[in-house]
C-alpha cells in the first residue's frame, strides 16, 4: 500500500518532467507552447459562459415554474418499480450539466434524508460516479 501511495504522489510531477525532458530534447519551447495553450484554454472557457448561464436559468426557470415536480411525479410509477427514489431525478438531471448545481443538490437531499439512507447514499453514488458533459468538452 505504501507503493501505491508513493507512486500516486509523484505520479504527476513524473509525467510533467518527462514531457518537459521530451519536448527540450526535440527541440521545442515548451514553456511559450503552454502559455499558447493556457490563452487558448482561457478563450474557450471565456466562450462557453453565455451558454452555460443560459442553460443554468432554464434549469431554475424549469425547477421554480412545477415542471420538475411535474415530471417526476409522472415518472413516479416507473421509478418506484426500479427502485429508484423519485427525489434523486433532479439531482440525475442535472448532474451531466452542472457539477455545482448538482452538488448543492446532493448536499440538499442529504441534509434532509442523512448520509445513511439510500437516497443519500444514492445520491453520492450518482455525485461521484458521473461527470459533467461541459467538463469532458
Amino acid at each position: 500500500m505504501a507503493v501505491i501511495t508513493t507512486l500516486s504522489v509523484w505520479l504527476i510531477p513524473l509525467l510533467i518532467a518527462v514531457v518537459l525532458v521530451y519536448g527540450t530534447f526535440k527541440k521545442i519551447a515548451t514553456y511559450e507552447t503552454f502559455v499558447e495553450g493556457g490563452k487558448e484554454g482561457f478563450s474557450i472557457a471565456i466562450s462557453i459562459i453565455p451558454f452555460l448561464v443560459g442553460m443554468l436559468v432554464a434549469i431554475g426557470v424549469f425547477r421554480a415554474s412545477g415542471a420538475m415536480d411535474a415530471f417526476t411525479h409522472l415518472l413516479e410509477p416507473l421509478l418506484k418499480a426500479a427502485g429508484v427514489p423519485p427525489e434523486v431525478v433532479p439531482l440525475a438531471i442535472l448532474r451531466p450539466i452542472s457539477g455545482t448545481g448538482a452538488l448543492g443538490l446532493m448536499s440538499d437531499l442529504i441534509k434532509t434524508y442523512g448520509p445513511d439512507s439510500y437516497i443519500g447514499r444514492l445520491a453520492s453514488t450518482l455525485q461521484g460516479s458521473t461527470d459533467t458533459t461541459f467538463f469532458i468538452l
